[in-house]
């Protein structure tokens, strides 16, 4: 038996909207609204949250790592007067993009999921 799981694997219904929650993100490439990946995980995780404790959980996760990456994005804005801040943003969201994949595919799994590096504020 995998460690990650307790039990047993929650249901499909719930592994999905887990899933959701952090492919959602991916969401701030395609609609032009300031933000979107941090408010789209964010009403997809208000509106299900009390359904199953996987879909809080990792709705959670999704959004803690995008407001990290929001503030390491900042960052990498402000290193942008010293020039290395250029580089840094494409490995900030390169590094994002391929965790959001990886965790979006452990919650279709039915896997806990634990963003390294990533701040907890929720």
């Amino acid at each position: 038996m995998d460690r990650e799981y307790v039990l047993e694997p929650p249901p499909r219904e719930a592994r999905m909207w887990a899933m959701w929650c952090h492919l959602s993100a991916l969401s701030g490439f395609v609609i032009p609204i300031p933000f979107a990946h941090i408010v789209v995980p964010l009403i997809i995780w208000n509106l299900k949250k009390g359904d199953d404790p996987f879909i809080d959980e990792q709705g959670r996760e999704s959004l803690n790592f995008q407001i990290s990456l929001l503030i390491y994005g900042v960052v990498c804005g402000i290193l942008m007067l010293v020039a290395i801040g250029f580089l840094l943003i494409f490995v900030v969201v390169g590094w994002g993009i391929v965790n959001v994949i990886i965790a979006s595919i452990k919650a279709n799994d039915g896997v806990r999921y634990r963003y390294p590096l990533t701040i907890r504020l929720l």
